[in-house]
């Protein structure tokens, strides 16, 4: 079997301009990116507003564990086989990767085998350049908090005003549009800055942010752990305004969940404006309406906004957009590219971040929530190996050949990791959505194993149907049998509902998601975490949807807890708001916003051939 890049390499792609003319856009509604990838305007949501949406899959998985599921391979192979086998008008909607793991231990993120987007190169690097405006955007913000607070140290209330609304030379001053958020805020009616007040005047132009409550970061799509923590203002006009900070990777930032939540561009200017980055010194919230810099976000992100479109191996049309993580935010691709899609096709088969209890609660209760849409399937992949590693099996260990457990037939094994499968299936089940397990088969696999998933998924998990999947080897005729169960199981009436009312106190939301999607007997807060409950609580925060910031490794809060952990209280070290976003996120245990690398990144096999101009070694 050729490697992955060598497949995607070697296809037959069409021209993206092919693509998008077979999905049902005009012309005038894409912007190319060279011959194979373009992105798409969002005027297409007004020339099809009264088009009935089409089916709504999402894909998700059982706990992952190192030997992997294939959920992205997965994803597109049934969206293959919905449009290049059983002729349905279909579309894949993806997050695009980040760079930090594409270069470090997990490698790309374009599918695998002949279930893949391509041009797999682009998928992974780059892309259209979303990621590096998100970049842009958010350190433009972190700049505009140092240098506010630099300012107002040195000037006085009156300059502050003089710097702020200097006069043109007819001898007028303007609030200027990067003004209006905080009057709004303020509550000041007035039109011309020389009819303000001493009182008003000081309110509008001194912030005076408090250094301590500072949440906002500088962010790098690199994983670079030497910067999780650095000292800012050491230059030498800065003596005085030392601060203790650090960078988080750039796909962990609030303007990639924002971007991934937006409903249009004045909804992303809005909630750009909304953004806290931390507190004055009498406890207000500082947003970045108040430091004026929403509206330059705005522009930074203006074409980011805009879905990509890409394609599958078999020329189905993909729409990469927006990549916040699972385990850090709340990873899922964008509402916009789901809403277009809609609109465009039959069906529009989108993936979750990491398992069920991570990115799917998540798509359900944040995505859902924002998007108004309502799901129709949610299909569930598994592996043999991946369970039995969930039932005891031995610790896999990277570069070494791998025991014979997972590559023999070993029903115990097997029967023992089951309940992971079992505890996912019937999360699903909670939200009113007809569950379809997507058995990912491997060659080592025996029919005893595959017929043992399938028969406890549908009896004991409550699965609709489980259904054997060979996309990997085979792309879209391998995931027929697949595509069809999740056809019928479309058809099946929706009973989708949230698992908790945004009304309820912060606590209950935590601790409803804590007992019901991760099974802990309770919840334990930090100091800290009851300070910041009580304090978003005050401030107006708590009616928002929570976004759970733990390990994907585990359905506790301990990465080494496989299968499903029993007797674990759910320890929440800290609470933090993405208010522009519109969640909070509690944080379980230690969790790094900024990764590692390994000893040997995946960067070590990536060259470009300069004699064809390829690129090689990504996987």
């Amino acid at each position: 079997m050729p490697s992955d890049i060598e497949i995607a390499q070697e296809s037959d792609i069409k021209p993206i301009s092919d693509v998008a003319a077979e999905l049902g856009l005009l012309p005038e509604e894409i912007e190319f990116f060279g011959p194979y990838k373009a992105k798409v305007k969002l005027e297409v949501l007004n020339r099809l507003a009264d088009v009935p949406d089409g089916k709504y899959i999402d894909v998700t998985a059982i706990t992952p564990t190192p030997l992997g599921e294939g959920k992205t391979t997965t994803t597109v192979g049934l969206s293959q086989a919905l449009g290049a086998h059983l002729g349905y008008k279909v579309i894949t909607a993806i997050r695009q990767p980040s760079q930090g793991p594409t270069f470090g231990i997990k490698g790309g993120a374009a599918g695998g085998g002949y279930s893949q987007v391509i041009p797999m190169e682009d998928f992974n690097l780059h892309l259209t350049g979303d990621i590096h405006a998100i970049t842009a955007a958010h350190n433009l913000v972190a700049a505009a908090i140092d240098v506010r607070m630099l300012h107002e140290s040195q000037a006085t209330d009156e300059q502050m005003f003089e710097r702020l609304m200097p006069k043109n030379k007819h001898g007028k001053r303007s609030f200027g549009r990067g003004l209006v958020g905080r009057l709004k805020r303020l509550g000041i009616d007035k039109t011309d800055p020389d009819d303000l007040t001493p009182e008003e005047r000081r309110k509008l132009c001194r912030l005076d942010i408090d250094p301590a409550t500072i949440t906002w970061r500088r962010v790098l799509d690199t994983s670079d752990r030497f910067l999780r923590g650095v000292t800012v203002g050491r230059g030498p006009n800065e003596t005085g305004h030392e601060r203790e900070t650090g960078f988080d990777i750039t796909v962990a930032s609030e303007i990639m969940a924002v971007l991934a939540l937006t409903t249009g561009l004045a909804d992303m200017r809005e909630r750009f404006g909304k953004i806290v980055i931390g507190l004055d010194k009498a406890g207000n919230a500082v947003s970045c309406d108040d430091l004026g810099v929403a509206g330059a976000m705005t522009v930074l992100m203006r074409d980011a906004i805009k879905p990509n479109l890409m394609q599958t191996l078999e020329g189905t049309p993909v729409f990469v957009h927006a990549g916040p993580f699972a385990n850090i935010a709340h990873g899922n691709s964008s509402i916009l590219a789901d809403k277009i899609g809609l609109k465009l096709a039959d069906f529009v088969v989108t993936e979750s971040g990491f398992g069920a209890d991570m990115g799917m609660e998540k798509f359900f209760d944040i995505k859902c929530r924002y998007s108004g849409l309502v799901p129709n399937v949610v299909v569930l992949v598994a592996t043999v190996r991946a369970l039995k590693m969930h039932g005891g099996g031995p610790k896999v260990v990277a570069g070494k050949p791998l025991d014979t457990a997972y590559i023999q037939e070993n029903l115990e094994l097997l029967r023992a990791g089951m309940p992971n499968l079992l505890h996912h299936i019937q999360s699903a089940r909670k939200f009113g959505i007809p569950v379809v397990v997507a058995v990912n088969s491997f060659a080592t696999d025996t029919e005893a194993e595959l017929e043992l998933i399938r028969k406890m998924s549908i009896e004991e998990g409550g699965a609709v149907d489980a259904v054997v999947s060979r996309h990997w080897e085979f792309g879209g005729q391998g995931a027929v049998d697949l595509a069809k169960a999740v056809v019928k199981a479309s058809e099946l009436p929706s009973q989708f509902q949230f698992l908790y009312p945004l009304e309820w106190p912060i606590k209950q939301k935590i601790e409803t998601i804590a007992r019901e999607i991760y099974g802990a007997d309770g919840v334990d807060y930090s100091e800290l975490a009851e300070q910041r409950i009580e304090e978003y609580t005050r401030l107006g925060f708590d009616k928002l949807p929570m976004c759970m910031a733990k390990t994907h490794l585990s359905l506790s809060h301990d990465a080494t807890l496989k299968g499903v952990p029993k007797g674990f209280r759910i320890p929440i070290r800290d609470v933090r708001a993405s208010v522009g976003a519109g969640f909070i996120y509690p944080l379980l245990g230690e969790m790094s916003t900024m990764p590692g690398l390994p000893t040997r990144p995946a960067f070590y096999d990536v060259d470009l051939d300069l004699e064809t101009g390829r690129v090689t070694g990504l996987f």
